[in-house]
């Protein structure tokens, strides 16, 4: 047992081995063994300071505890955020940008976004009604390439949709990836923001109409302190950063339709018990099935807490996933139950799979919103509006591969329109 004052610590010149391989589950497995939601360790060569629970949340959204700057690994930047871009980012700064997401989350703009959708999901199902099988993964990250470029009034022709989706794809599949696969992830961002670099110059040079309510055209038009136009390279990050978390919903779309074809009693509810029920079914989906694992950050200034002394320049990593089954939280964490979420007194720090803190003046993302209102409408064409049959296939999914997808990628097939 650890000293008083004494952080628990893993034993070992270091550990990047195991956080490979054990993945979602390294720092809640390290959480049971120590009883401790804090704890030290060593990754890739550096002094690593892992939190987990809600108490340790809000201390990590504290932004006068942590920065942002230079915490991400370079492959994270060069793959999943892109240089520059808003998760790198702190103080006024960070508030200034993150306004600038923030001020198309609003009510139209959502209900334009699931309108947007809706029309998708049903130009999908005419294409998938001629299929003899429809590889659900592949099909939704097209579906929502689609509706992400529409809903930032990115102009994308119907022949460009495959090759874009699979571009913005390999930007969240490759952080964690080693080789080719990785490369594939840096070489996509890097052809995206090529291509997106002269629309963002056309619109500055009114050569093409974007409407104004747009990301396209705002961020275009952002300004940064300074009063200068941001440079049109991290309006090209920023613009990414609107098409690429879009498209990954398609990871969140899997696993609805797992968790209807696993839990087929839920079913019933969903068809009866309305809009109440379907926001506690979604919601128990993005608790229970693995997305995102962790979030970093920097030690801003020595301090102590709860005892433990943190050091200025310490690397800081945040249990996203063992948050989300924290048993000091949620009761059976491990069993999948949308009934949890009725009547939830929920806070900023205890739920939390797009992570946690303000929208505004924090690092919790910005599209999460975003993510609630297209599994909405994803769910209710699942359940309501298409019938489809799932067959035979490994549908189990990995711990350890980031982001976890059923291994068959959600095969279905016999799909029929019901409406």
């Amino acid at each position: 047992m650890a000293e008083a004052n004494e952080m628990p610590r893993e034993q070992g010149l270091d550990h990047s081995f195991n956080f490979m391989t054990e993945g979602y589950m390294y720092i809640l497995n390290r959480r049971k063994s120590f009883n401790s939601d804090v704890f030290e360790t060593r990754l890739f060569g550096k002094r690593v300071i892992c939190l987990g629970g809600e108490e340790a949340t809000a201390l990590f959204y504290d932004t006068d505890k942590f920065i942002r700057k230079g915490a991400a690994p370079n492959r994270v930047v060069q793959t999943l955020f892109g240089k520059n871009g808003v998760q790198s980012l702190d103080g006024d700064e960070h508030r200034a940008r993150k306004n600038m997401f923030m001020s198309i989350m609003t009510p139209d703009e959502l209900k334009r976004l699931t309108d947007i959708t809706n029309r998708q999901w049903k130009l999908a199902l005419s294409r998938w009604e001629q299929m003899d099988k429809v590889v659900l993964y592949e099909e939704a990250q097209e579906l929502l390439c689609r509706v992400a470029c529409t809903w930032a009034g990115v102009p994308v022709q119907e022949e460009e949709v495959k090759d874009l989706a699979k571009d913005l794809t390999a930007m969240f599949e490759s952080p964690a990836a080693i080789g080719p696969s990785h490369w594939q992830g840096r070489n996509a961002r890097n052809r995206v923001e090529n291509w997106l670099i002269p629309l963002i110059n056309q619109v500055r040079n009114g050569e093409i109409a974007i409407p104004e309510n747009t990301a396209l055209y705002k961020f275009s038009w952002q300004r940064n302190g300074a009063g200068s136009l941001l440079n049109e390279e991290v309006v090209a990050v920023e613009v990414l950063n609107i098409l690429r978390p879009i498209v990954a919903i398609s990871v969140y779309i899997n696993f609805l339709t797992l968790a209807i074809h696993h839990f087929p009693e839920e079913v019933t509810k969903l068809k009866t018990q309305g809009e109440e029920y379907s926001t506690m079914f979604i919601q128990e989906v993005r608790r229970y099935y693995p997305f995102f694992p962790v979030v970093t950050a920097i030690v801003k200034e020595d301090f102590n807490w709860n005892g433990y002394q943190f050091k200025k320049g310490t690397l800081t990593m945040l249990d996203i996933y063992g948050t989300n089954h924290d048993p000091k939280i949620w009761d059976n964490p491990d069993l999948f139950n949308p009934s949890r979420f009725k009547n939830w007194q929920g806070t900023p720090f205890n739920f939390i799979p797009q992570g946690g803190g303000d929208y505004w003046l924090g690092h919790r993302c910005a599209g999460e919103w975003v993510t609630i209102e297209i599994m909405k409408v994803s769910l209710e064409f699942l359940v309501n509006k298409m019938k489809y049959d799932v067959p035979k296939q490994d549908l189990s999914h990995s711990m350890v591969s980031m982001p976890s997808i059923p291994n068959s990628k959600m095969i279905i097939n016999n799909v029929k329109r019901t409406v």
